[in-house]
């Protein structure tokens, strides 16, 4: 197995894609998934609907309105260009935030069931005992929804990394800037260079298959133990 510079290039732009956007994801979805999780508003439903379409969306209808709103007549690109950060699209900030709205509802909907599950109970009781929301936030509720957060962190990441036309509108092909692991594969395949296509796909299905063996593994040891796995 031989990997190009460029092919090593694409791996680590990915995965630093992809670990900058599940950190971000996981602050932005959970006050999102706690708010849907407790709320009797009836914009709920919304709200919910909003976070979901990235689910149904086919990827280049969602990165084309992307591109028009993050372009220089767009509402996001006036709002950069006037910021002085120019515009978004085909730079590695613009991946991010497509990213980031792409898999928005991988990390929302787990923490969502997770917090669901869980109840208002526990925080009620650290009321009691005096604990402000923030502190039973971080003290009480995150430690008992933690397999929730967990799964979110995990297919978050793991969806960032499989991204391609999102990616590819947003981006486009630039070497060493939006040039990620799915473009690469699309690239040696246009190039017909079927060996070098061969090797990216198999690391991407080995590390499909790993991680999900992982996942599958904690959820059965969880229950095992009593917990839930959300």
């Amino acid at each position: 197995m031989h990997l190009s510079d460029s092919d090593l290039s694409a791996i680590w732009l990915t995965l630093k894609l992809a670990t900058l956007v599940t950190l971000i994801l996981l602050v932005v979805a959970t006050p999102i998934a706690l708010w849907l999780s407790r709320s009797q508003s009836r914009f709920t439903g919304v709200v919910s609907a909003v976070v979901a379409l990235p689910l149904v969306l086919p990827p280049s209808v969602l990165g084309f309105y992307l591109l028009i709103a993050m372009g220089p007549n767009g509402p996001l690109g006036q709002f950069t260009q006037s910021l002085g950060l120019g515009t978004l699209p085909f730079t590695f900030t613009g991946l991010v935030v497509a990213s980031v709205i792409y898999s928005l509802p991988f990390v929302v909907q787990p923490i969502q069931n997770a917090l669901t599950a869980l109840g208002k109970r526990p925080g009620e009781v650290a009321a009691t005992l005096g604990a402000g929301p923030i502190d039973s936030f971080f003290h009480v509720t995150l430690p008992l929804a933690k397999p929730g957060f967990l799964t979110a962190a995990v297919l978050g990441f793991t969806h960032t990394v499989g991204e391609f036309g999102v990616v590819l509108m947003i981006g486009g092909n630039i070497p060493d800037q939006t040039r990620v692991i799915s473009v690469q594969i699309y690239d040696h395949v246009e190039a017909l260079n079927y060996g070098q296509a061969h090797t990216l796909s198999g690391l991407m299905v080995a590390f499909a298959f790993i991680v999900l063996l992982a996942l599958y593994g904690l959820r059965r040891r969880n229950k095992q133990g009593g917990g839930s796995w959300l």
